[in-house]
């Protein structure tokens, strides 16, 4: 079995600056974000390296990693748990509106009751 390596101390910094471009409530140059984007990817694809501590730390790098590996992973670092649960929430308001009587009058079927 093969030990993975630790992220370099590059990566974990370029994982911070992309959180700090991603959080600014200032215009960010788009040149800038590309280059950092794009040296993290570079970084990202080592298959060496066991980048869960700082996707663990990163929710920018952990998107950007999860993009990378699509083809392979699909959203394999989405919170599955928290869609689920809205999901379920949604079909279950949508039963509970489904099953209340209409008390409008002026629906068509209270016209027809009357």
């Amino acid at each position: 079995m093969k030990t993975l390596q630790a992220p370099t101390r590059t990566a974990a910094v370029l994982a911070q600056l992309l959180e700090r471009l991603d959080a600014s409530q200032q215009a960010v140059d788009a040149h800038q974000y590309r280059t950092v984007a794009a040296r993290l990817s570079t970084m990202l694809q080592d298959a060496e390296i066991d980048w869960q501590p700082l996707l663990a730390q990163s929710p920018a790098a952990a998107a950007l990693y999860e993009n990378l590996h699509y083809a392979d992973a699909g959203l394999c670092r989405s919170p599955l748990d928290a869609a689920m649960r809205a999901e379920m929430s949604a079909c279950e308001a949508i039963a509970a509106a489904r099953r209340k009587p209409a008390s409008d009058p002026a629906a068509p079927d209270a016209a027809s009751a009357a």
